[in-house]
């Protein structure tokens, strides 16, 4: 083949595959809005919930034993869901259609970490420790208090940039619990 064809076939392998490296604008909401569901219960009754009533895990699949999920262990586990999507906002491009709506999203994922890490943590401790109900009682109510309101201004704002970016690339967007700390 002469050297123009290959050429050619080489620029259209290259499109293709700059084509296919493009992140489109459904996958940049689902990354930056749709996942931040994964907060859902912050600083709220759903997270407290989930720390009050830990459900059972696995311990010998032979005979189907099962024991109680240790705190710590489920507050592992959702840190680690969070971080991972929050490393994929973070991986994404920010252009001038995109920058406001990452803004937003890194935003609210750093400021659910910290406290992920730090008062749940403590919080997921007591629990383990078998701490008294009044000390529990006033952890979580101290988290609620103090971080719940602005999580929500901050979820609302996510959603409200996120809803136009949606409307403006045809996204279908359907909002299904507005109170995302309750």
């Amino acid at each position: 083949m002469p050297r123009a064809v290959y050429r050619v076939l080489a620029g259209c392998l290259s499109l293709l595959l700059v084509a296919c490296e493009s992140t489109t604008p459904q996958q940049y909401f689902s990354r930056a809005v749709l996942n931040v569901n994964l907060l859902y219960g912050f600083a709220g009754d759903v997270m407290h919930n989930q720390l009050a009533t830990p459900g059972v895990k696995l311990v010998d699949a032979k005979t189907g034993a099962t024991a109680p999920a240790k705190r710590a262990e489920i507050l592992k586990d959702k840190l680690d869901a969070i971080e991972a999507s929050f490393a994929k906002v973070k991986a994404l491009k920010s252009t001038d259609d995109t920058r406001e709506m990452l803004q937003a999203s890194t935003a609210l994922y750093e400021f659910v970490l910290p406290v992920y890490k730090n008062e749940y943590r403590q919080l997921a401790a007591l629990y383990d420790e078998n701490a008294a109900p009044d000390k529990i009682a006033a952890l979580t109510r101290t988290i609620t208090e103090k971080y719940a309101p602005k999580f929500q201004e901050m979820h609302r704002a996510l959603i409200t940039v996120g809803k136009t970016y949606a409307a403006k690339h045809g996204i279908m967007v359907k909002e299904v619990n507005p109170s995302p700390g309750r």
